[in-house]
């Protein structure tokens, strides 16, 4: 088999030709049809965040392909199948998992972090929480466009979930990105009055077109004059003037100093994005407001065949946000995501 391998921070991808092993009991090699190219992978590579195997290490956790191969004791997953393969793999016994905290196991297996991922050719990985693919989904998007499920759209599913938002409430998105965009997607097939933010006109266009029905660009705004067009534009809509749900999808400094000033009376505040930035805030916002917060990691493997289904239903589009490329571009792809010349999330193809 062949991978690309993370070998040093801030330096290029390594491809290397490595043995295909057999799987182990309670595994399954698939081959991989593609993998998503995600911050988190940046943040490896460029921002000094360190991964939990040693390097070298084969990156990417948002994989999506056949299965290749099956280990003693797996059931269901026969080969030939299509599936998707959960960022976080958790061990479903530990006292979290008893809990339905499962994203969260500390035991868990992320592809690209604790073992070997997805940017090659095959991967091995835990067949518990594989989620197969049914041929409904499979006439809506490709396979390799599924990659993203993995990440990009389950992480925000899992985030409105929880956050109880429902049909005529206000959801407000900083950042129409990668993860936004898809928050902004399910935010609206729920019924809800969604207001984008960003600072990158073409992402707000594109947020528009995707159920968004409003857009603020926030990039000569101040957090003040923010605050009083996301009002505005609320009162617009006709939404509650009150208990909004806001979500942090930019990964920004910036982003996260915006969501929690538009935190009011009853509103529910969402981070979902990662930045190593540290933020002066007043907490007691928190109890003045009797507002909650909550930080998202990834989402339950429970609620990937309910994301699918969405998939299968047209209520997630997939196409308009993705684009495919070479593997072998590998090196290429990062340097353009790292410089922001990237305008929809590339998936990366053996």
């Amino acid at each position: 088999m062949q991978a690309w391998m993370m070998v040093a921070q801030e330096k290029p991808f390594e491809k290397r030709e490595l043995p295909l092993e057999e799987p182990g009991a309670g595994e399954v090699v698939v081959e991989v049809a593609g993998c998503g190219v995600c911050h988190t992978d940046l943040s490896f590579l460029y921002h000094g965040v360190q991964t939990r195997a040693e390097l070298p290490l084969t990156l990417g956790h948002e994989i999506s392909g056949i299965v290749a191969a099956v280990g003693e004791g797996v059931e269901g997953l026969p080969v030939g199948a299509p599936v998707v393969v959960p960022a976080v793999l958790s061990c479903g016994e530990c006292e979290l998992c008893r809990a339905g905290q499962r994203r969260i196991c500390r035991k868990q297996i992320m592809p690209g972090n604790d073992r070997h991922g997805g940017y090659a050719s095959h991967v091995t990985v835990p067949a518990r929480y594989v989620c197969p693919v049914s041929e409904k989904v499979l006439s809506r998007a490709e396979l390799w466009q599924l990659a993203v499920v993995s990440d990009a759209v389950t992480t925000p599913f899992q985030a409105v979930r929880r956050s109880g938002l429902a049909e005529g409430e206000l959801a407000v998105f900083i950042g129409a990105g990668g993860i936004g965009i898809h928050g902004v997607q399910i935010a609206a097939a729920l019924g809800a009055k969604v207001i984008a933010l960003d600072v990158d006109g073409a992402k707000l266009e594109t947020a528009r077109h995707s159920g968004a029905a409003a857009v603020i660009d926030v990039s000569e705004l101040s957090i003040k004059e923010i605050r009083k067009a996301v009002r505005d534009e609320a009162k617009k809509l006709g939404a509650p003037a009150q208990m909004w749900k806001i979500f942090e999808t930019s990964g920004t400094r910036p982003g996260q100093e915006t969501a929690f000033s538009l935190l009011g009376f009853g509103a529910t505040l969402a981070v979902v994005g990662f930045t190593m930035a540290r933020l002066e805030l007043r907490l007691s916002n928190l109890m003045a407001f009797d507002a909650t917060a909550f930080g998202n990691w990834g989402c339950d493997p429970e609620l990937y065949p309910e994301v699918l289904e969405w998939v299968g239903e047209g209520k997630i589009q997939l196409e308009p946000f993705v684009e495919r490329r070479s593997l072998d571009e590998i090196n290429e792809v990062f340097r353009a995501a790292h410089a922001g010349e990237l305008t929809r999330r590339v998936v990366l193809v053996p």
